[in-house]
């Protein structure tokens, strides 16, 4: 756990607890590592005693820690961490998701942009907020492009990513390049979710590899692969994805 995370996720018996005090998180860190008494809290954390009791009754009530008597002093008492937790926020993701939240301009939007603007919010919020959403986006996509699939016409590799490539800039998704190779890239720049986000250090298009594919496999009876390789959340001005089929 690192000290500059904004928010931690925490699973505990009665549901689950978001917390962002530095102070609290910092109980539950020492608390990872074992049972420790209130003076060790005290002296560890560098915190006055009433602090650190506050935050104690806190985190009790909340049923992310126990207390326990020790059993050579019952005057003694020792916590134990009660919780597991499950999600951190990234401060990169978090200062786009604010910033986005800070756009959100309602008398300047219509309706494209607005539903762009929504989707976009609970993309990044997800993330910011430390869930990882990249296997449920790409399921998801893979459940769309299963869909659409049938819709396009073309029986070959070619044909059919021509034919996408026509589709993504009609629905305004981007402007989708093709380069044949040994192995086919799709090369799109103007992506409707994630040209405007800064270098995160991650790809970001996973719904879009599972459109992919789904379009693929459910038009040519052929599993695909889409591997985004590069993103605008990579610190490119495109989005990169190299095609294969799955052998």
């Amino acid at each position: 756990m690192g000290h500059d995370q904004n928010m931690m996720l925490f699973s505990t018996e009665n549901g689950i607890v978001a917390l962002d005090s530095p102070v609290k998180l910092k109980i539950l860190e020492m608390l990872r590592k074992g049972a420790a008494s209130f003076d060790d809290l005290v002296e560890q954390s560098g915190k006055a005693k009433s602090t650190i009791s506050v935050h104690l009754d806190d985190l009790e009530e909340q049923n992310l820690i126990l207390e326990k008597s020790s059993p050579n002093d019952k005057r003694k008492k020792y916590f134990y961490l009660n919780s597991v937790c499950f999600a951190i926020s990234e401060m990169p993701l978090m200062t786009h998701y604010q910033k986005n939240m800070g756009a959100f301009d309602i008398s300047a939007m219509n309706g494209d942009s607005l539903i762009s603007h929504i989707f976009q919010t609970v993309r990044y919020g997800l993330e910011a907020y430390g869930f990882d959403p990249k296997p449920i986006m790409k399921r998801l996509g893979n459940d769309i492009g299963t869909r659409l699939g049938p819709e396009f016409g073309s029986n070959d590799e070619s044909g059919l990513l021509d034919e996408i490539s026509e589709f993504w800039s009609l629905h305004k998704l981007g402007n989708m390049k093709i380069i044949n190779g040994s192995s086919p890239t799709v090369m799109v720049t103007g992506c409707y979710h994630c040209s405007k986000m800064p270098n995160v250090g991650k790809t970001l298009c996973s719904m879009d590899e599972g459109i992919l594919e789904g379009i693929f496999s459910s038009r040519l009876d052929i599993d695909h692969t889409f591997k985004e390789t590069e993103c605008f959340g990579t610190g490119y001005q495109h989005c990169k994805f190299v095609f294969d089929e799955k052998k």
